[in-house]
């Protein structure tokens, strides 16, 4: 491991979590004033950060980078076509899906930003909202960090860090205490985004048990499903990523698409499948107003409660998402790749918005005579539940609805710490058991602490604060990828130093010059991670030459 990363990351996490245990009311406090001020200082920010990266991306996938290679020039991709895409469809799903389907739309058609609320048009506004929070523009945050990270590990033969996306532009710095605090900076964002998505998951759970089964709905049982699920979570760790978290995605994935499907069967089919064509068609008629929307003239809480929020949480959950499909994606051209990730997602996550939201909202005005808008304003964690006592199968409905929202639970937090593991270890594709155990434990803890403390409210404000340091190390990425790419494709090189070679024994790590330009040898393409080795290398690290010289071709 990379001693400073990760006991940098864990002071830092341990210190608020001991806050929060220490004096939860002052915590809560703290989190509310920090949030209300990150939103009034840098909302502007995150709205403008969002609409560059999706320009960015953009231009990257239209213009002549768009065939570069994530990978040697030869290079096949380690998946075939319909694998990826697949992988890539089940990456768009997670605890928010299940949290929001119902919720989000029903909350925006009963008290929409802009329309009258409870008329058509404030219906149209609902789903448009809901798929600009869920959509291309979250798909964009991924995509460049995703793309960042698979550019240089498969093409330049970097660790898989967000450091690494920085050596054009920091250079041999980026071996210091600069790329230390970049990997801490996401880690901890990496680590507040995922305790809130358990928040909300384990949230969701309790009301479910308590809906079919009556059981407590409070904190001490959250805080019991959060210990036995994570336990659960710990099994899948260990097992290691292939047999872990490869069965629970395909048994979460199966499951939501049977839940789906059921409900467009059952519910009102053609009317949803006409509503999605019409949602999507609404969603890029309004597509640069909400990106750019600020309510800059007339202020509304709403903007920080969602669009904010969101944009937060998706930028935390970009290192987590952004490695799974880098380390999917290698052999892909940029343009492909780009395309994959944006729209592929997106598509389903639409259709899923749609069979809910709209299905919700058309029992609301009829059979459901409001009940289900009742219990969104009440308690947004029922709203499923109380969505599923319209539908046939009442009970079989919600049992599924709680096994599938405890194994998003699982793999969030399976996923979440390997990928936190990763970038506490300078990129080690093995580590020691233990640090896995320890990071899903601090997943636990934090979602635990947070939830005693304050709720999901006290979650939500730690994920805007968290992610605040870390958008702007994305921008940063983009520069420094924009002026690789530019680099490649004109055979030029771009003097940076070589990725740092852990030693857990060692203070310093050495640093042999690496240069990258559009010649590169397929002997060391074909072996990205072995690139450098300090004199008694730790377990998990890959041993080569002391010091090369790389090259990457354009």
């Amino acid at each position: 491991m990379n001693p400073r990363v990760f006991w940098g990351a864990s002071a830092i996490a341990g210190g608020l979590l001991l806050l929060a245990l220490m004096a939860p009311a002052t915590s809560d406090l703290l989190f509310g004033r920090a949030q209300a001020w990150v939103v009034e200082t840098f909302g502007w920010f995150y709205v403008a950060s969002v609409a560059g990266f999706m320009l960015f991306v953009a231009a990257l996938a239209l213009g002549p980078t768009g065939r570069l290679k994530l990978g040697p020039d030869d290079a096949e991709p380690d998946f075939p076509y319909v694998s990826w895409l697949a992988m890539l469809f089940a990456a768009g799903m997670g605890i928010g899906l299940m949290y929001f389907a119902v919720a989000e739309p029903v909350q925006h058609y009963i008290a929409p930003p802009e329309a009258q609320p409870g008329t058509l048009e404030a219906a149209r506004e609902a789903m448009v909202i809901t798929y600009t929070h869920w959509g291309v523009h979250a798909w964009a945050i991924y995509a460049v960090v995703g793309l960042s990270l698979a550019y240089f590990a498969h093409r330049k033969g970097l660790p898989l860090t967000m450091r690494s996306s920085l050596y054009p532009l920091l250079g041999k710095r980026v071996n210091g205490w600069l790329g230390d605090l970049v990997d801490i900076f996401a880690i901890c964002g990496t680590l507040f985004g995922i305790a809130t998505s358990l928040g909300y998951g384990v949230a969701q759970m309790t009301s479910g048990l308590n809906y079919v089964f009556g059981l407590p709905n409070d904190v001490i049982m959250q805080v019991g499903l959060i210990v036995v699920v994570m336990g659960a979570a710990t099994i899948s760790v260990l097992t290691g990523v292939d047999k872990g978290v490869r069965r629970l995605s395909e048994l979460n994935l199966f499951i939501a698409v049977c839940l789906m499907l059921f409900v467009l069967i059952v519910g009102p089919t053609l009317f949803l499948l006409r509503a999605y064509v019409q949602n999507f068609g609404l969603y890029l008629d309004h597509f640069f107003e909400r990106t750019f929307t600020l309510y800059a003239y007339e202020p509304r809480a709403w903007m920080a409660d969602w669009t904010l929020l969101y944009w937060a949480w998706w930028i935390s959950w970009s290192p987590f998402v952004g490695m799974f499909i880098a380390r999917i994606s290698r052999g892909r051209t940029v343009r492909e790749f780009l395309i994959g990730v944006l729209l592929v997602p997106s598509g389903f996550t639409f259709l899923w918005m749609t069979v809910f939201g709209n299905t919700a909202m058309s029992l609301d005005l009829g059979v459901a005579a409001g009940a289900i808008s009742d219990a969104v304003q009440t308690d947004l964690s029922t709203a499923l539940f109380r969505f599923f006592e319209f539908l046939p199968g009442t009970a079989i409905t919600s049992v599924l609805a709680i096994a599938l929202v405890a194994v998003f639970f699982v793999t969030s937090a399976d996923s979440g710490s390997l990928v936190i593991d990763t970038l506490a270890s300078g990129g080690a594709e093995e580590t020691p058991r233990w640090q896995r155990v320890y990071w899903c434990g601090m997943e636990g803890l934090t979602a635990a602490l947070l939830l005693l403390a304050g709720g999901l409210g006290a979650l939500q404000a730690a994920t805007l604060v968290a992610a605040l340091p870390f958008a702007v190390i994305m921008i940063l990425a983009c520069f420094g990828l924009a002026r690789q790419m530019n680099a490649d494709l004109k055979g030029e090189a771009v003097e940076t130093e070589a990725p740092p070679c852990a030693n857990s024994s060692s203070a310093s790590w050495p640093r042999p010059a690496v240069a990258t330009s559009t010649a590169r040898s397929r002997a060391t393409a074909s072996r990205p991670w072995k690139r450098c080795a300090p004199p008694s290398p730790p377990k998990g690290w890959r041993t080569a030459r002391s010091r090369a010289t790389t090259t990457a071709s354009g």
